[in-house]
Parts: structure tokens; sequence; C-alpha cells
């Protein structure tokens, strides 16, 4: 296993977290993403339950190794950096990559009217079920970063008697503890916060002009932060009474995870600034559970040197190879 070493200029969390998702980064990897990017297929994923997501799929030419399913964080999309980059690496080596747009996210504010809350895993759970049965593969992998990986590893503690196979589940920088992840981004660097604020308004916009009526347009101009945002949002437009009360629910922390059927894999960085290492101590014991940190990497970031590589595609492949 090769470990994450960046050279000592690359270390700051902040430049890590940041350089990540850059644009710079994107044609860093253009030609490898062109490549993924003209492979895949727009598909519409219909759940059981009704509900209606969108994905890119690229399917191997000849034979795969199998299918590897990509979720990105919270106001990513299948077009974030950080999954055509992963998602380039995996195809290119023989994969079968599907990349999941979570409801709300990229293009697809117009498929369903209720608005995407982090507690709707039947989403996730639907989706994988539909993609596996359409397309079928012997192998099947889940990967998630940041809040796609919180998602993927309540897949796997949640997967019941649901016809859905998965090989290896592995979660770059999850979110543990929303509660302590929601008091990062309000006070620690401003930056942070104001890129969520801002990303998440340009959302709840997008989803006004297909549901006027859900009818918090004039509202949505008074909210400044995450947490007016959210004190506002989860009492109107969740099951929840609170705030605090639907952070809790898709904590990871605690028991969350004493139920793991597929074996899972946590990449962790001890100087995430939005996904603090603290939490790790408190995840459930299990034999399905393994827990990698590092010293350096931020919030998803593992930029592996100024040619601006993902140490986390290698390790993501590599751990993939293992089975």
């Amino acid at each position: 296993m090769t470990q994450f070493h960046p050279p000592r200029l690359l270390r700051n969390a902040h430049l890590q977290s940041i350089l990540a998702s850059t644009r710079l980064r994107k044609l860093r990897i253009g030609r490898r993403a062109r490549l993924l990017q003209a492979a895949s297929r727009e598909v519409l994923v219909e759940c059981r339950d009704g509900t209606k997501l969108l994905g890119e799929y690229a399917e191997q030419p000849k034979e795969s190794r199998g299918l590897v399913v990509l979720i990105h964080g919270w106001e990513g999309s299948s077009k974030s950096t950080y999954l055509l980059s992963a998602g380039s690496t995996l195809y290119q080596a023989g994969y079968s990559v599907f990349r999941l747009n979570q409801r709300d996210h990229g293009p697809s504010h117009h498929l369903n009217e209720e608005l995407f809350n982090s507690t709707r895993l039947s989403d996730v759970l639907g989706a994988l079920e539909w993609i596996q049965k359409e397309f079928p593969h012997q192998r099947n992998y889940l990967a998630g970063f940041s809040l796609g990986g919180n998602f993927s590893l309540r897949v796997a503690a949640n997967l019941k008697e649901l016809p859905i196979s998965l090989d290896k589940v592995v979660a770059v920088c999850p979110v543990l503890n929303p509660v302590n992840t929601m008091e990062a981004l309000d006070t620690g660097w401003w930056v942070y916060e104001k890129y969520f604020v801002r990303k998440w308004k340009r959302s709840l916009k997008t989803k006004l002009q297909h549901y006027p009526e859900l009818g918090y347009e004039q509202d949505l101009l008074t909210l400044r932060s995450l947490r007016e945002m959210n004190q506002f949002f989860v009492p109107r437009f969740t099951q929840f009474k609170d705030a605090q009360t639907y952070l809790l629910a898709y904590a990871i922390i605690g028991d969350a995870l004493s139920h793991l059927q597929a074996p899972c894999h946590i990449i962790a960085a001890e100087d995430d600034p939005i996904c603090g290492a603290e939490d790790l101590p408190n995840l459930a014991k299990h034999p399905n559970l393994t827990v990698e940190t590092t010293a350096h990497g931020g919030h998803c970031g593992y930029v592996s040197n100024f040619r601006l590589d993902s140490w986390i595609d290698q390790r993501l492949l590599d751990l993939f190879n293992q089975n």
C-alpha cells in the first residue's frame, strides 16, 4: 500500500481541500475525463417508490472487472472534479462506472417535488437496486465522498433483504457526526460556509423554477448562514422538528454501523477541516469495518504532487482490486 505523503508545500489542509475541486485540476485530468465522459450516457434511474434520479453510466466495451457506483458529496454532482478523476482511473483500469446524482443534484431538480435532505437513504438504496438490475455485473462496488461516503456506509448497514450486492464499500472523508460538521462549517474558515450557502441557495432557486408552489422564495432572501437555513427548512420540509434532531438522524457514530453487511473501508484525514477525525473512535467496532487515517489530505483533497494528481484515485483502485 502506498502511503499519502504530499510535498511539504502541499500539506496545508485548506489548500488540499480547495485544490481537489479546482478548475485547474479538471483541466489536468482533461484527457482521462474526456474518455470517461465519451463512454458515459445519461441514465434515468426509476426507484420502486417512484423516486427518479439521474446518473451517468460508462460500460466497458469488453469484459468488465466489475461495476463501481460513485456518489458525490453535498452540492456536488456526477460531474464534480473528484468524481471525474476517480471514475476515469477506475474506467481505464477496466471497471464499469456509474456516477449517481443525488436528488436535486446535477440537472435533476425537476424529477421529484420533495426536496433533498440527507436522511433520504431510501433514494440511494432504491437507485442501487435499480442500477444492479439494469446493469448486472458479477462484482459490485460502492464509493462515496464526504456526504456521499456517509450515505455509502449507511447503505452497507441497511441492506436488510434488498437484492443489492456489494463486494466492497469505500467512504472517503465521510460525514461522521453532522452536528460537529455543521459546527465546523459555522465556526471554521468562513470560505467553506460561504461556498455551501451559495451552492445550496442556487440549488433551492433552481428547484423553485420547477416547483414554485414550494413557496420559500421570499424567505430564502433573508437567510444568511447554514444554521439559519437549517432552522428554516428542517421543520418545514422534513419530518424532523428541529435541525439538531435532523442532523443526528444521519450520524453514523454509536451503533449506526453495527450491522454492516458488506466489507467497508473508511479513508479519513486527521487534518480534515470539515469532517474531523475526532469522531472516528466513536464508530461501532465491526469485523466488516476498516479505518485508514492519513496525517494530511484535508477534506477529500489527497492531491499528491504539483501535477495535481490524486492519491485517492489509485487507493480506490487498489482497494477494489483486492476483491
